[in-house]
């Protein structure tokens, strides 16, 4: 069975990351190799989850740099590891058309609502939570989708929804998000997108 060379584009603390390398160790991604890990803050705790799981970790720094600077060290790294699908787990950048025409429908995204509520720029980290229970919702959840030009906007591959309790705060309603929605989905939706990679090449 062919492999597809998956990079994992990174920001934070890796909660997301870490669902994906155990979800391999657990034999849940047979058509996935993770190449690389990206971040772009070298302080990202994403870039110690991945070395301990012996994937090479790379910097292409955010601050300080022009988007276009930016997108050609992620693509330096993507291209020196033979990236053939990338993964967006937690990372706080939008990328700009020209990188997403790239990789048309190689680029997926995990975004904590149930788009297209919530989505599109400006709504990203707690700012999603919060605006949900601003609104007053019943439900919310997470959903994966392909990345294309239009923040958000892309093809969505699979939707989880988890319920809103009262009393939630953006912090426990991002809490049950994650656990209930997006630690699952997002392993089940790279192996959706390798597995049609490899049927395509085939």
């Amino acid at each position: 069975m062919s492999l597809v060379r998956c990079a994992v584009l990174v920001s934070g603390g890796g909660t997301n990351l870490q669902a994906l390398l155990d979800a391999k160790k657990a034999g849940k991604l047979p058509h996935v190799q993770f190449v690389s890990v990206i971040s772009s803050r070298p302080d990202a705790y994403a870039l110690e989850r991945a070395r301990n799981a012996g994937v090479p970790a790379h910097v292409a720094q955010r601050k300080g740099f022009s988007q276009e600077d930016f997108e050609k060290t992620i693509l330096s790294f993507l291209e020196a590891d033979r990236a053939q699908l990338i993964v967006l787990a937690g990372f706080m950048s939008i990328l700009s058309p020209a990188f997403v025409a790239r990789y048309p429908r190689r680029i997926l995204n995990v975004h904590p609502a149930l788009l297209p509520a919530f989505g599109g720029k400006g709504f990203y980290g707690l700012r999603v939570h919060e605006a949900a229970l601003a609104r007053g919702v019943k439900v919310t959840g997470a959903t994966v989708h392909y990345v294309n030009e239009i923040a958000d906007g892309g093809e969505i591959i699979l939707q989880k929804a988890v319920p809103v309790l009262p009393g939630d705060s953006p912090e426990s309603l991002q809490k049950r998000v994650m656990e209930q929605a997006e630690w699952l989905l997002l392993p089940e939706a790279v192996e959706i997108a390798a597995r049609e990679i490899c049927e395509n090449q085939s």
